[in-house]
């Protein structure tokens, strides 16, 4: 068969497209990759109520008073719904936040005030998606929250689940009581009329719930079992009020998507939180210390519309988004605890709303009591414990706590509602969100309230990561030289290629959400590095054996980059391997290393065997060669 000699394309060339597939990359690569240089400032991050945005008269104001106390400010912006104001060092950052939370305190409304490292990205670059890459606790730093459990409310609560349970058994048991309440100072009493029924009751408490103690009395005209909690059994409850409340906070900053976090027991009662590279920590702060629990309650229509008084059994509670009181029925029909899952939806009006699922037992009691109440309303109340801090010694303390309830909205039944349904009210697409994932990440079993708050520096501290960067950059530059002497011509394009597979590498870092880059991280790195010179090392050694055999230099060239791929790409497939694996079962810095090993392979073996070639090819490719610099 003969071929139109034009038709044949000479070796070492490439087709126009590969060259512009290319430089296409590259391009990309560098646009995504150049967030990373710009760096991030100290910053204080202010949010109204709910994450609402900050009215520019309370900016302005927040600016003047800063300037009043002599703190320096670099810059202050308000926009995209975010306030955020930088300074220069971390002295000025904690002194504003101290100030702007007193300041604020004696405004109307809820303000949030958090610390912040905001990114000095410009605006055109994140305008086409380009973020800087998020860096590890023990890289950068991050945001670190030291809580403290309410322990005297995971008491409280336990008692009343107590109550609630005695009331239960009395009933099952049919033992008449007079009352079963919480004393001051002495504990759980049931009252009784008769010495038999209240001996009887104590016998059951005893043989239902031995790991508490009992003993009777009489009182007045009442026989009366005093039940108290022994310390071994407080000190079981307390432990559980923290387990649960770090299981509760793993759920709600997986929800935020923050990768690698530190949540762990500090003490007995505290618990310690770090979220490296959080972008938005004053949303973390509210979504982590809100102990909202949502309830279903009947409104008591004999009250009238926006009453002054509450009848018996019932309470006022307002609805913020209107200021309308409602009549609401002390007993709930379900709570947040027969939840399952909450997720965010839209109505037809396109208004956001919250679809709710409950367990089999909450989706019984929610059909049991709404098919008895068709065309009544049933208000959906949120109730949400606060505390009230002063710093005392430099540190802030609680010295008060209140429960604020809101009213969300108190649609009438239109029919009997099942385990799934709806739940509607005047939110914003963010409140929806950050209520639908505090609902379904599960309720905090006790109010923790924030004793510390600031931003951390790297764990292994300053100095040690200058000297492990300055390391990495001395031990690259030495691979570059070593490149170039050793291969000449042909070292010079192993250097491109390094270079560019760093910036690639560093740009699909950036672009994968969640992914934050640990000093393991960087150890992998180092480690495909190694790989991608190995892998020019492989083709140009090749080449050498080639011309040494009296392979004239294009046909060598050829042959070296043809023959070594094989070599090249057994070795890195099985690296590939390794890293799933470590990826699939390790965690933290384990996972953070298999990430950056697997992302460096394949963009290692992309720059060493087709960018390295193509780069040749540009040198030597279609041309009669006598020698190349190899």
């Amino acid at each position: 068969m003969f071929a139109n000699q034009s038709q044949i394309r000479p070796i070492n060339t490439y087709a126009g497209w590969i060259y512009a597939m290319l430089v296409i990359l590259l391009s990309l690569a560098v646009l995504y990759a150049l967030p990373n240089i710009y760096g991030e400032d100290l910053a204080v991050q202010v949010s109204g109520e709910k994450g609402a945005p900050v009215a520019e008269e309370i900016f302005n104001e927040i600016k003047l008073e800063l300037d009043s106390k002599n703190v320096v400010i670099k810059s202050a912006s308000n926009e995209e719904g975010k306030t955020l104001i930088r300074f220069n060092d971390s002295e000025s950052q904690l002194k504003a936040k101290d100030i702007v939370d007193a300041f604020l305190s004696k405004k109307p409304g809820d303000y949030g005030v958090a610390l912040n490292l905001a990114p000095v990205t410009p605006g055109w670059l994140k305008s086409i998606g380009g973020e800087p890459l998020k860096l590890g606790l023990d890289l950068r730093g991050g945001v670190h929250f030291l809580m403290e459990v309410d322990m005297e409310s995971a008491i409280t609560k336990k008692e009343e689940q107590y109550v609630a349970d005695f009331k239960s058994t009395f009933q099952e048991k049919q033992l008449r009581y007079a009352a079963v309440i919480k004393v001051e100072n002495l504990g759980l009493v049931a009252r009784f009329r008769d010495a038999e029924t209240r001996d009887k009751a104590e016998s059951a408490i005893r043989q239902g719930f031995s790991e508490l103690s009992t003993r009777s009395r009489d009182q007045d005209s009442f026989f009366e079992v005093v039940v108290t909690i022994p310390e071994l059994e407080i000190k079981k409850i307390k432990d559980y009020a923290v387990k649960q409340n770090i299981a509760t906070l793993r759920n709600r900053v997986n929800e935020l998507g923050v990768a690698e976090p530190l949540i762990q027991q500090q003490g007995s009662e505290r618990i310690l939180v770090q979220l490296p590279g959080v972008q938005d920590s004053e949303r973390a702060k509210r979504i982590l210390g809100t102990t909202a629990i949502v309830e279903f309650r009947l409104v008591n229509e004999s009250a009238g519309y926006n009453p002054d008084r509450a009848p018996a059994g019932s309470e006022l509670i307002k609805q913020s988004s209107t200021g309308i009181n409602f009549a609401i029925r002390k007993n709930p029909v379900i709570d947040g605890s027969h939840l399952t899952d909450a997720n965010v939806g839209y109505d037809e009006n396109n208004m956001p709303q919250i679809n709710v699922v409950l367990d089999s037992k909450g989706g019984n009691k929610m059909l049991l009591m709404t098919s008895k109440n068709i065309n009544k309303p049933m208000a959906i109340i949120m109730k949400e414990t606060k505390a009230i801090y002063e710093r005392v010694n430099e540190e802030l303390k609680v010295v008060d706590q209140k429960v604020e309830k809101n009213v969300v909205s108190a649609p009438n039944i239109g029919a009997a509602l099942g385990n799934k349904f709806r739940i509607t009210g005047q939110f914003t697409p963010t409140e929806a969100h950050d209520l639908a994932l505090i609902l379904r990440s599960g309720s905090l079993i006790a109010p923790v309230y924030f004793v510390e708050e600031r931003t951390v520096g790297p764990q292994l501290g300053k100095q040690n990561i200058e000297l492990g960067k300055t390391s990495i950059a001395v031990g690259f530059i030495a691979v570059l030289i070593f490149m170039l002497v050793y291969y000449r011509v042909f070292g010079l394009v192993a250097n491109i290629a390094l270079i560019s597979n760093l910036v690639f590498i560093i740009a699909v870092m950036s672009l994968i959400p969640g992914a934050t880059l640990t000093l393991p991280g960087i150890a992998g790195i180092v480690l495909t590095v190694g790989m991608a010179v190995d892998a020019n090392v492989l083709i140009f050694e090749r080449i050498r054996e080639e011309l040494k055999e009296g392979v004239n230099p294009a046909q060598a060239i050829h042959n070296g980059y043809d023959k070594a791929f094989s070599t090249i790409a057994d070795a890195n497939v099985t690296t590939l391997i390794a890293a799933l694996v470590l990826f699939g079962i390790g965690t933290g810095p384990v996972a953070g290393f298999a990430v950056t090993l697997f992302i460096g392979i394949l963009t290692s073996m992309f720059t060493a065997i087709i960018g390295s070639r193509a780069v040749v090819n540009l040198i030597y490719g279609g041309k009669t060669l006598d020698k190349i610099s190899i």
